[in-house]
């Protein structure tokens, strides 16, 4: 599992399109973390959940997930090095987006963030192994926040992105609720990476 986590690191820094992104992200989050401390944890979700889903799509998207499997055939070890991959990306991400909103003294949101952002991007990285296409889950993504959380919801009922913003507010309960869909999620991904390559 080590060295699929040192291997995906590695990927994502040397891919300009991925180093780029993080670098892109990460400006906009301390701009956004300069309007307030609620943009910026929204923007940690968001930004962790992409990246997420775009570092366990992409071995889909480039036919690389069949070397990879040839390689190291333990698809659940495989699966928990990108999900702990995800964890610090993303981790680096919130941290780095953020460094305005410690420096405001918002010490206690700066750190609860931290904590929840993560579990966003492993619920991302889980749903890419089963889906196993960004483009359909990020339109998927933002069909059901908008329908089914916001309009739906109102972002008043216990669903995977409702929970993650009430949770970076210190809300337990939510927390919970999001670990509850997070976990869930790894469970269909671990069932999901055992199907066939060649449909892809």
């Amino acid at each position: 599992m080590i060295a699929v986590v040192r291997s995906e690191l590695y990927r994502l820094s040397t891919v300009r399109s991925s180093a780029l992104s993080l670098a892109v992200f990460g400006a906009f989050g301390i701009v956004l973390s300069m309007i307030g401390t609620d943009m910026w944890a929204l923007l940690a979700g968001v930004g962790a959940f992409g990246f997420g889903v775009t570092g366990v799509s992409q071995h889909y998207q480039h036919r690389t997930a069949v070397l990879q499997y040839l390689a190291r055939p333990r698809r659940i070890l495989v699966l928990l090095g990108q999900l702990v991959t995800a964890v610090i990306v993303s981790l680096g991400f919130a941290a780095v987006s953020g460094v305005i909103v410690l420096v405001q003294g918002d010490r206690e949101r700066y750190l609860i963030t931290l904590l929840v952002a993560p579990l966003m991007a492993v619920l991302g990285a889980a749903a890419a192994a089963i889906v196993r296409s960004a483009t359909f889950l990020f339109i998927g993504f933002a069909a059901w926040v908008l329908f089914v959380e916001a309009m739906y919801g109102k972002m008043q009922e216990p669903l995977p992105f409702s929970a993650y913003l009430d949770a970076a507010t210190g809300d337990v309960r939510k927390l919970l609720i999001l670990l509850c869909w997070t976990l869930a999620t790894i469970v269909g991904a671990i069932f999901a990476i055992r199907r066939d390559l060649s449909g892809d």
